[in-house]
């Protein structure tokens, strides 16, 4: 899958960019928001009730009586200051159209740009403050002093036939009922307020202070605005930075949509954590089996200084994207807890209450008011055997993003890659990849459904089985078989399901589609969240006659070009990436719903990387790795496969409504790969 590799490396270290970058919203998201507000300023603008210049004028009388009493009436010296004089009433005219939207624009694109951090709470200061503005031109509509008749203050907009400014027959069409309060003033005293919170230069501070009495002095002598009207901005703009401030102390860092995606898809019948499970050679560490005190320090150690293990949900709401928020607060006997599997008699559990504690693990959500994370520790497996297995939800990370926070609590740490992501060259360009990505869509959109579907109990009941078999052995098959070790692999999920369907009286269908994630972040990289690009493949289920498991590879490798090609993995990642950008988050979370279940695929198949050298937990050697993955809604079967120092670790989650006994189905593919090996010397074997 090398095209693909490095694709979705590229995306990898454009992911990891993206959050290094505090988690910036997508460019196509933010046009969107500005269109909305923009669009309801328009349907302010288009109000025209009975009386409303009426009211209007009535207003500005109002306000001009109480400026004369509080002896603030500026306007009207200033405007006749300004009136006699060409030059400087064209200047005026322009300043007043031009400067305050320029330099708010000119922030916001900075700050998205440099300071990401501060971006998003400048922003939503930004839109509150327009927001409460306009809802005051609707409900308060006030006529500037220069349309007012009879009040001798001279219009030097229409004098001046100054092109585009404000109420210039250029911009009619704008509201010029809508002068409390100014947003000229209020917009230039916002970029004041933020760049004094973002910016510690005394000339940038000089220069924007001149820029705010300058834009003062402007509404007041073109007779476009009251003082007033600039008073009130002042105060539009505090209560904006309150509730902005407010929104982002208490909600927290938003979830990159990739992430949220498997917060929508998450129930009770599906919870939507991934992990591993390793069994540790205890019969060489002095002391036995690592306690639950050791595990814990050494989590401690490696896991507490990771933001991602001490995070949790904010508080659910239904039209709020979801956040994070940091907290000290982790139980840690709650976290890394301990259970023995020894008998009454003192005996060993055996390795199936080990698999059956981690079907039970795996059908229980993680409370989403604690950090998304477990580490369980298991004695008593087999004499000699403890096992850990680590729990994280898929909204922190997918699988291979799980395996490198792994690596961090095992001996000898591995050196991470550069900048925490993959090397290799460069991605590919933007024309490209837009092509690429149209080219994948199309490709999507024509895939359709899922043509079959599988047995489903529909609960969060779980089967789960280990099985593991030498990669020499799955590597020699493909090379006598002329085909890859994924496509072994797909070969030997697609002809174990048969089995398994035919021994349940089943009549297997002639396709399964399967979700093939395409997770190839380096099992070094620690990076956080979601960097994969699933791809749907149709596993031949039906009778392949005498050729048997050998005309079935054939068949997979056919499918399995698409892999191959990086096209559906860029319009996957794309779909991932996008869609909750652009969406509210009831259509994120009912896109997210509709796409990922049955409708399209009926089984999860992945295929992970591992470290090739012996390593070690508490001074426990390892035995095995194998992946856990999460079973989407209504999809029976998930299979994870790990390379770990020359053997394939297999991970098989199922639902009862499938597999009774998972196990079953880790002996069918043992036997596929038996078939498929036809005689190697070496034959497959299960734990």
């Amino acid at each position: 899958m090398t095209a693909v590799a490095e694709t979705a490396e590229r995306m990898v270290a454009e992911d990891a960019a993206a959050r290094s970058r505090a988690l910036r919203p997508s460019v196509a998201g933010e046009i969107a928001l500005g269109l909305v507000v923009f669009a309801f300023y328009s349907v302010v603008t288009g109000l025209d009730w009975a009386g409303r210049e009426a009211a209007a004028s009535r207003h500005a009388h109002d306000v001009m009586a109480l400026e004369r009493y509080l002896h603030i009436d500026l306007e009207p010296a200033l405007n006749r200051g300004l009136a006699p004089h060409h030059a400087l009433r064209v200047f005026a005219n322009y300043e007043y159209a031009t400067t305050y939207v320029i330099s708010a624009l000119a922030l916001l694109i900075y700050l998205y740009r440099k300071r990401p951090d501060v971006y998003r709470p400048a922003r939503t200061s930004f839109g509150i403050l327009t927001v409460l503005a306009v809802c005051c031109f609707a409900v308060y509509p006030l006529m500037p002093p220069r349309l007012v008749p009879g009040t001798g203050f001279v219009d030097t907009v229409r004098l001046g036939h100054t092109v585009g400014s404000w109420g210039s027959p250029f911009v009619a069409h704008a509201n010029q009922l809508a002068a409390m309060p100014s947003l000229h003033f209020g917009w230039a005293l916002w970029v004041s307020v933020v760049l004094a919170k973002v910016s510690g230069g005394r000339r940038t501070q000089l220069v924007s202070a001149l820029h705010v009495l300058l834009t003062l002095w402007v509404i007041l002598a073109t007779a476009n605005h009251y003082l007033l009207d600039a008073i009130a901005a002042f105060v539009f703009i505090q209560v904006s930075v309150l509730l902005a401030g407010r929104w982002h102390r208490t909600s927290g860092r938003l979830i990159p949509s990739a992430d949220a995606f498997f917060l929508h898809v998450e129930t009770d019948a599906a919870p939507q954590h991934v992990g591993g499970v390793v069994l540790l050679d205890t019969t060489t560490r002095s002391g036995g089996a690592p306690s639950r005190q050791d595990v814990e320090n050494l989590m401690r150690e490696r896991f507490g200084p990771l933001r991602p293990f001490r995070q949790t949900l904010a508080p659910a709401s239904r039209w709020r994207r979801a956040r994070w928020r940091d907290t000290t607060d982790i139980d840690w006997t709650w976290h890394v807890p301990l259970v023995d599997l020894a008998r009454p008699d003192g005996t060993s559990g055996g390795l199936p209450a080990f698999e059956a504690l981690v079907a039970r693990l795996a059908a229980t959500r993680l409370p989403r008011d604690r950090p998304l994370w477990r580490m369980v520790v298991v004695h008593n497996i087999e004499p000699g055997v403890a096992g850990v297995v680590l729990l994280v939800h898929h909204v922190v990370a997918d699988g291979i993003g799980t395996v490198g926070q792994a690596l961090k609590i095992l001996e000898p740490q591995l050196p991470e890659p550069a900048d925490g992501t993959l090397g290799g060259p460069a991605r590919p360009g933007p024309l490209q990849t837009a092509l690429g990505t149209v080219v994948g869509l199309t490709q999507l959109a024509t895939d359709g459904t899922a043509p079959s579907t599988l047995p489903s109990a529909g609960t969060a009941e779980r089967r789960f089985a280990l099985a593991r078999v030498p990669f020499e052995d799955v590597r020699a098959i493909a090379r006598t078989q002329g085909a890859r070790v994924s496509d072994v692999l797909l070969t030997a999920v697609a002809g174990a399901l048969r089995q398994v369907l035919l021994q349940g009286h089943h009549t297997p269908p002639e396709t399964a589609r399967a979700s093939v994630p395409l997770m190839v972040r380096d099992p070094r990289d620690t990076a956080v969240g979601n960097v994969t690009a699933a791809v749907m493949l149709d596993l031949p289920l039906g009778d392949m006659g005498p050729a048997g498991e050998s005309q079935r590879l054939l068949a997979v490798a056919r499918q399995s070009a698409r892999l191959r090609t990086p096209t559906r993995a860029l319009a996957s990642r794309f779909v991932m990436t996008v869609a909750g950008e652009v969406l509210p988050p009831p259509l994120h979370g009912w896109f997210a719903r509709t796409v990922y279940g049955p409708r399209y695929f009926s089984a999860i198949v992945s295929n992970m990387p591992g470290p090739p050298i012996q390593l070690s937990l508490c001074d426990a050697p390892l035995l095995a790795a194998s992946p856990l993955l999460p079973l989407a809604p209504g999809v029976p079967l998930a299979v994870g496969t790990l390379g770990w120092n020359g053997t394939l670790c297999v991970g098989i989650s199922a639902d009862p409504g499938l597999l009774p006994d998972a196990a079953a189905f880790g002996e069918a593919m043992m036997a596929v790969f038996g078939a498929l090996a036809a005689g190697a010397a070496e034959p497959a074997r299960t734990v």
